[in-house]
């Protein structure tokens, strides 16, 4: 996305910081059409598939979850309904001042803030999800160890987002789908094509579903695992501290 006063798109993984600026703007600039691009992307499968992580969660009555990168807040109203106390982050405003207008007296906070930098008290969480939050990371590991910092002892984490399949054909197919798609709709929703090819190049660089299982026991989970979606082009991870 080329934006007056933004960076490329090839600029954008040039450093950690460049990667955050580049999402603040990006998502920013999306989010009037973000939930529609999203049903569009997953083929209508999106809501279903955050359905499933919320089941995977177990949420009890009272318990506190952060829903990280929360977009319009999908995740976190599906938490709230099952009895949770809430608590919504996310780096774009603009995305924020959307999730306000689909809450409807549902009991959820919303915050300003990153990933990496949480502004939330040690220990603070009972769950912690994350709808396509991982992917877009300035720094992954240090974004896991925040969340391993704000879990209680046995908390949950659990994250959706995009897998890069292993097999050289199949995931240079994917992330040339990717590409070409994501160019259509940012023609289409924001003239301009550029927009959502971020989705294939941050997948480039994304180390995948298996790998980030490594990474969440490094950072200090047990039981870290990826369950399959989509055949497996999509992942939900779930671990526990």
């Amino acid at each position: 996305m080329i934006v007056p006063g933004s960076m490329p798109l090839r600029s954008a993984f040039e450093t950690p910081e460049a990667k955050r600026r580049y999402n603040a703007r990006l998502f920013g600039q999306i989010a009037p059409r973000y939930d529609l691009a999203t049903v569009v992307l997953s083929y209508g499968r999106d809501r279903h598939w955050k359905r499933r992580l919320v089941e995977l969660a177990d949420v009890a009555e009272g318990e506190r979850a952060l829903d990280l990168a929360c977009g319009t807040a999908d995740i976190a109203l599906l938490l709230a309904a099952r009895g949770a106390r809430v608590t919504g982050l996310d780096l774009a405003p603009p995305m924020l001042a959307l999730a306000r207008g689909k809450l409807d007296g549902a009991p959820v906070r919303l915050a300003a803030g990153d990933m990496t930098r949480l502004p939330f008290a040690t220990g603070c969480a009972d769950v912690v999800t994350a709808g396509y939050g991982l992917r877009n990371m300035p720094a992954l590991d240090v974004a896991l160890g925040e969340v391993v910092r704000v879990l209680k002892p046995g908390g949950r984490f659990l994250a959706l987002d995009f897998n890069k399949p292993d097999g050289w054909a199949m995931r240079e197919a994917y992330l040339a789908y990717l590409s070409i798609v994501g160019s259509v709709l940012g023609v289409v929703f924001h003239g301009d094509g550029a927009t959502y090819r971020y989705i294939a190049a941050s997948l480039r660089r994304y180390p995948g579903a298996a790998a980030v299982c490594e990474a969440m026991t490094r950072a200090g989970f047990r039981d870290a695992r990826w369950l399959p979606v989509l055949g497996g082009l999509m992942a939900i991870h779930v671990a526990k501290k």
